[in-house]
């Protein structure tokens, strides 16, 4: 391999912890104590949050701005990406907000090391937000850096990714980093509430649960004579595996993490199937248009994951756990129902707001520590595991899954020519 770029990021805004052992929120925090990286005191006390932006799409852009509204104390100061034009659109959005985002020219980096000269920027903390092959290399480099880091999910789109994911968030913890992931219904006030509830006993024990991200297509960049391969995939990541995971990974990991979330453990085994049976066009690059999972969890927990991308079709996005008294849905405003009825009816901020808030009050020593490495890894590698066994057509272990050595990397990080990889065809494709 060459460089490794900072990509882009096209889409719109849209959006348990499973080590919870207090042996390792105590580690943390004794290394908190002790931190002398200057940049992580910087932020202490009204002093100024200095952030940097590594992926300056739509939703590095919009998570920018939930920073800046987070808290006075964010400013963003310096950018990265591969192209010149998403960072010139990311920077002059930004600078509408005022003077906590007016980025000055010699702190704008474009180019496959740009993530890198930001890194020696100076900057508290990075907000990673490109295509999610590329976070595992983003959010080692910035732990090594001793920033403090937000991480858009999924935080990787294969098991070797993953293993880098888990090994910077130990290194973050000897640091004393904090680290939020972009799974935001863990910051979410009636999220939260509704899973105190189910872990108080509301519905019983938990024994079932179903979750889906069904709904039609989104954006797509058509190909252009003068973008080479890797520069078009770059430009139109969801549709190859290599950068997006698949949608499976890319979007559907939000159910997934609050399945996870709801039963306190990952999956053991899933048997899956999926295809590519509308989104056909090679415009579309390789990937599939819709996915089934059965995942099994411990203690004979059986847990149902679907998502699709199909226009025409009736939406279902929400999640739904069912316990030995009743069950509980994510749907229609956050509903239990067990033997008492119960309704989220308080406020609840933005999420991807608060998640912002939460990592700031977590850098400065005001509220609890975030490090969310693990956890979002493990949920992210739930996701690739379902894919991986649609895929193949073979039932995956996860400890087949956690020590598989499938790397999607590709030979090169450098524009020019790219093969597309042929669609995944189950029952030939290799378990690797």
């Amino acid at each position: 391999m060459t460089n490794h770029p900072t990509g882009e990021d096209n889409p719109p805004v849209t959006r348990r912890d499973f080590v919870k052992t207090s042996a390792a929120i105590a580690a943390g925090s004794i290394a908190a104590a002790h931190l002398t990286v200057a940049r992580s005191a910087h932020a202490a006390g009204s002093d100024a949050l200095n952030i940097g932006l590594i992926g300056c799409g739509g939703r590095g852009t919009g998570a920018a701005m939930n920073a800046l509204e987070a808290s006075p104390r964010a400013h963003i100061v310096a950018l990265a990406d591969v192209f010149q034009d998403r960072l010139d659109s990311s920077r002059k959005g930004l600078a509408g907000r005022g003077d906590r985002a007016r980025v000055a020219d010699d702190r704008c980096y474009v180019g496959f090391d740009a993530y890198k000269e930001l890194l020696d920027d100076g900057v508290d903390s990075v907000i990673l937000a490109t295509p999610p092959h590329f976070r595992p290399i983003h959010v080692a480099a910035a732990v090594d850096a001793g920033c403090h880091v937000f991480m858009e999910k999924p935080v990787a789109v294969d098991p070797v990714g993953i293993r880098k994911v888990i090994a910077a968030g130990e290194v973050a913890d000897r640091k004393g980093l904090s680290i939020v992931a972009g799974t935001q219904r863990r910051h979410e006030a009636r999220y939260l509430a509704l899973m105190k509830h189910i872990q108080d006993g509301a519905i019983g024990d938990v024994v079932a649960a179903r979750c889906y991200w069904n709904q039609g297509g989104l954006w797509m960049n058509e190909p252009r004579p003068e973008w080479s391969d890797m520069e078009w995939q770059l430009r139109n990541w969801l549709y190859f595996t290599w950068l997006s995971g698949d949608h499976i990974v890319e979007q559907h990991v939000h159910n997934i993490d609050v399945v996870n979330w709801a039963i306190g453990a990952h999956p053991i085994r899933a048997l899956g199937l999926g295809g590519r049976q509308v989104r056909t066009d090679p415009d579309y690059g390789h990937i599939y248009d819709h996915f089934a999972i059965e995942f099994e969890y411990p203690n004979n927990i059986f847990a149902l994951s679907m998502c699709r991308q199909i226009d025409g079709c009736d939406n279902r996005v929400h999640e739904v756990v069912h316990g030995t008294k009743g069950h509980a849905t994510t749907a229609r405003g956050t509903v239990i129902a067990g033997q008492t009825a119960w309704r989220f009816e308080d406020d609840n901020p933005n999420p991807y707001v608060q998640e912002h808030r939460d990592l700031i009050a977590s850098i400065s020593g005001e509220g609890k520590r975030y490090n969310e490495a693990r956890q979002v890894a493990e949920s992210t590698l739930c996701a690739i595991m379902g894919r991986m066994s649609c895929y193949t057509g073979k039932e995956v272990t996860w400890e087949h899954a956690i020590n598989s050595r499938l790397d999607l990397s590709p030979p090169s990080y450098e524009f020019g020519d790219l093969p597309v990889p042929p669609v995944a065809m189950p029952g030939q494709m290799p378990l690797i």
